[in-house]
């Protein structure tokens, strides 16, 4: 049995269909626990990562977990799953934790988590990958309203990768023990700017998109408008400080699943109906 936390998310329900494409039993946990557009043969469970009594029921007869980070109730839930006989933690990580700034918002919580399923005693496989493809359905409601589209951080090349990569490696991950003590970095096939996402993003919707670059002054001011400024922070270090290049394209999605990752155009035709 394998435990997939998160199951609604981008991540989490794709890695539910592929556990269940590949005949594994799979029970998907998010907080509702919600049925709606899972496979039929996969169980849905509640469990809210922040209250481990509500996950360690669902660890009983589980052989390996895929675990989302950064939850009050993880370590507790990682002590659990070891006393439960999981064999394996397959975490979704970052990039950024790579950096070892616990300074930064993003990168310190990603590596306070990994911190804490290495510390657990349970074999473990990280997953690194750069920003998602999914991060574009920010700019729905933009498209929608006009041509115009507004960015942030409009000269930062990145090699963003779809959420289907990522749920493929970590079924690998979840499935093999080739990787078990290896944090593996994931991107993209290509690194592309965000006026070429919306220039992408217009081709096939067939609409004259065109990209509007914000001045830092108003990137910071529509961010803050939506997320902690600890967070904004972290962004900026990223992005305009440079402390984090996601640029760099790596073979890892190739290497991990014997397949090339899917360009930023087939993200964007699988999801075109979003942009609507």
């Amino acid at each position: 049995m394998f435990l997939v936390t998160g199951a609604t998310g981008n991540v989490g329900a794709e890695l539910v269909r592929a556990l269940a494409e590949a005949g594994q039993p799979t029970l998907a946990m998010s907080r509702s626990g919600r049925t709606d557009g899972l496979p039929p043969e996969v169980t849905a469970v509640a469990g809210d990562l922040n209250r481990p009594e509500t996950v360690r029921e669902a660890l009983d007869g589980v052989r390996a977990m895929f675990l989302m980070p950064g939850y009050g109730g993880q370590r507790q839930i990682l002590a659990d799953a070891r006393r439960a006989g999981v064999e394996r933690v397959v975490m979704l990580s970052g990039k950024s934790a790579g950096t070892g700034d616990t300074g930064n918002a993003v990168a310190g919580y990603l590596i306070d988590a990994e911190t804490a399923v290495r510390e657990s005693g349970l074999p473990w496989t990280f997953l690194r990958p750069t920003s998602f493809m999914s991060n574009a359905l920010q700019l729905a409601d933009q498209i929608r309203k006009g041509d115009a589209v507004r960015v942030p951080f409009p000269d930062v090349r990145t090699a963003d990768i779809d959420p289907y990569d990522i749920a493929r490696a970590a079924l690998r991950a979840l499935l093999s023990d080739d990787y078990t003590g290896q944090a593996l970095e994931l991107t993209g096939p290509e690194a592309l700017l965000p006026a070429d996402r919306v220039r992408v993003l217009g081709e096939v919707l067939g609409r004259d998109l065109r990209a509007v670059g914000l001045a830092n002054e108003e990137a910071r001011a529509e961010l803050e408008a939506r997320m902690p400024k600890p967070y904004v922070d972290a962004f900026f270090a990223f992005f305009v400080d440079g402390t984090l290049d996601e640029s760099v394209v790596l073979p890892t999605v190739r290497e991990v699943t014997g397949r090339e990752p899917r360009t930023f155009e087939q993200w964007a035709r699988r999801h075109a109906d979003a942009f609507q």
